[in-house]
């Protein structure tokens, strides 16, 4: 099997194909280091040129809540204060440590979701 770089998204797709036909291919064979190598290959083009947008966490809260059907007061219980939770939905604070390990605790919010710089 010919396995080369990925360069273009022809490429991509066919690559995508083959993976797509080896799918359960037994391992130490030629088709399972094949498929391994070509989900190495994949992984590298999409995490190059599929960038997602960085999101900040406030837009992730709120997000969580539009899927969820929560309420700003529904936030304020998980804060312990309505105040906060107005606070973080407006922007006027961002979210502290202990508010980030509440939300993971309540919500189930992947705390590593909700770290980092506003965008």
């Amino acid at each position: 099997m010919d396995i080369r770089p990925i360069g273009a998204d022809a490429e991509y797709d066919a690559a995508v194909r083959k993976i797509e036909r080896l799918w359960g291919a037994a391992g130490h064979t030629a088709e399972g280091a094949a498929l391994d190598l070509l989900i190495d290959l994949v992984d590298a083009y999409e995490t190059e040129h599929f960038k997602l947008p960085a999101v900040s966490p406030i837009e992730i809260v709120k997000q969580v809540m539009a899927e969820r059907g929560y309420t700003q007061a529904d936030l304020g219980r998980v804060f312990g204060s309505r105040s906060r939770a107005s606070d973080l939905l407006s922007g006027r604070r961002g979210l502290s440590l202990e508010q980030i390990r509440r939300l993971h605790a309540a919500w189930k919010i992947p705390a590593e979701a909700l770290i980092g710089e506003a965008a």
